[in-house]
């Protein structure tokens, strides 16, 4: 089992820059890829980003490849995400991701079996 707990959203301006943090306990937090997925209120939720266990491989969705990077720290057992030049349509409840096993395609499907709890991103115009 895996717990997930994400902190480091708020309201920023369009423009402006937040990193989200999500840290992991339970089982060997280094083994798994980790992710993140966004909700918009009306809206499906999404795929943001991913990366796996070593750091050595990411993914980003389109919408904000260039603006956006995932890293992780693993002996804090934590994965951040970066959001640079943040817009409105980023805002949403972004929830941090963990596949059991996997690559980076299962973010894709996606396949996921542990879900934080998600921090609210709000980016005013």
């Amino acid at each position: 089992q895996v717990q997930l707990v994400e902190s480091g959203g708020g309201l920023v301006q369009a423009g402006d820059s937040l990193r989200l943090s999500c840290a992991a306990s339970g089982r060997t937090f280094g083994y798994y890829s980790m992710g993140w997925f966004r909700q918009a209120p009306g809206r499906e939720r999404e795929f943001v980003a991913a990366i796996t266990w070593s750091g050595g491989s990411t993914d980003y969705a389109d919408s904000v490849k260039g603006r956006f990077t995932i890293s992780r720290d693993n002996a804090k057992n934590t994965v951040y995400l970066q959001m640079n030049s943040l817009k409105p349509e980023d805002t949403a409840v972004y929830y941090c991701a963990v596949p059991r096993s996997g690559d980076l395609t299962v973010f894709r499907l996606p396949r996921i079996d542990y879900w934080g709890q998600g921090t609210q991103v709000t980016v005013s115009s």
